[in-house]
């Protein structure tokens, strides 16, 4: 008995700081991210874009002179002269030799998921010939997580990658596709996004919380035999998994196109939704609402795969990885929340207080996505 109580605690404590890290998650700002784009030619010439966030360079290049928080063009330009030094200080590309790189002057902001962003247009003349190497060392000393989404255009291949603190440094053979690389870096990407994807999870938690739950005589009731709860798990995540697929394929394809401000708002509500139904139940039977939301769920994942960018002669086999990364991320998050909630649905007060309480907590932060995205 003592051990089930201790055991009960630590997943009520688990529970909590689940929801206090994931609430943190929803008023931090966007991930540190930048997007680097290099294009060769045969004879070895280069043309390259940067695009910073606004918010890293003032982090190592103070340019709020006014210090109102707004950063702007003007500033920006007020500062290009220390702002190039530290890009070509934190951006090497070598073929056989040095490629040095050239810096056109700033006159552009561009945005990423609402986020302002430099762009920073650069050339350079490197060899024709050899592998080629791209060294990237910006703004990981002010953050670790910092990564850089890189696209590498040549005549016959193209090259999708992503640069962190733990592999600054990418080596890219130009004469080979490298299918077996780009595969891995889409997997790896999609357990990456679906575990950082705040919103994501929570419509995922939301529908797991009621699977060890049945409804009967307006009250929840918790269901006795493992084998339902695992066939009842098994038809909604598949429901969710085939929607999000078809969507994600279809959207990175450009066979659909919507808004991704609509497609954002309706992720919310689709949160809101399943948060709130398993307070106050209108549909018991959750499969075909799950295949409904996973739709746009699958439209968010490919507004993220757009923003990887796909290889123009493997667009299906990077689509493919990430679909499988998906999921991985998504069995994974099951594999650990599922089991504790199946040791505990015996429990008075999960049936009456933890799920519903669970539930409002995630409602909560749809609330507030839902008035941010509208």
């Amino acid at each position: 008995m003592k051990v089930f109580t201790r055991f009960f605690s630590m997943f009520k404590g688990c529970l909590l700081l689940l929801l206090l890290l994931l609430s943190h998650g929803c008023l931090a700002h966007q991930m540190s991210t930048s997007y680097l784009s290099v294009d060769l030619d045969k004879q070895g010439q280069i043309k390259g874009a940067w695009q910073v966030r606004l918010f890293d360079i003032n982090q190592v290049v103070p340019i709020d002179d006014n210090q109102d928080g707004e950063l702007t063009l003007a500033e920006l330009q007020a500062h290009q002269v220390a702002i190039i030094d530290y890009l070509q200080s934190s951006l090497a590309i070598s073929r056989q030799q040095d490629c040095p790189l050239s810096f056109d002057p700033m006159e552009q902001i561009v945005q990423h998921a609402s986020e302002d962003y430099l762009l920073g247009s650069f050339q350079a003349e490197c060899d024709s010939l050899g592998v080629l190497t791209i060294n990237y060392q910006a703004f990981f000393n002010i953050d670790t997580d910092h990564n850089v989404i890189t696209t590498i255009g040549a005549p016959d291949h193209q090259y999708a990658r992503v640069i962190s603190k733990d592999n600054p440094i990418i080596l890219i053979n130009l004469g080979e596709s490298q299918a077996s690389d780009t595969f891995a870096e889409y997997v790896y990407q999609g357990v990456i996004h679906i575990w950082k994807g705040t919103d994501h999870v929570l419509f995922l938690l939301a529908l797991l919380l009621t699977c060890v739950l049945v409804r009967e005589q307006r009250e929840w009731h918790s269901i006795d035999n493992p084998k339902q709860i695992f066939k009842d798990t098994a038809w909604i995540i598949t429901a969710f998994t085939l929607a999000h697929s078809v969507t994600l394929t279809a959207t990175a394809l450009g066979i659909l196109n919507f808004s991704s401000h609509w497609v954002e708002l309706g992720i919310a509500l689709s949160v809101l939704f399943a948060a709130l139904n398993n307070v106050w139940p209108i549909v018991l039977r959750l499969g075909w609402i799950t295949f409904v939301f996973g739709l746009l769920h699958g439209m968010g994942f490919a507004g993220v795969l757009g923003e990887l960018g796909l290889p123009e002669n493997q667009k299906l086999l990077a689509i493919l990885a990430f679909n499988v990364g998906v999921e991985i991320g998504q069995l994974a998050i099951l594999a650990l929340v599922l089991p504790l909630l199946i040791f505990v649905r015996h429990t008075l007060w999960y049936r009456n207080w933890g799920m519903q309480l669970g539930s409002v907590a995630i409602g909560i932060m749809a609330i507030q996505w839902s008035v941010e995205r509208f």
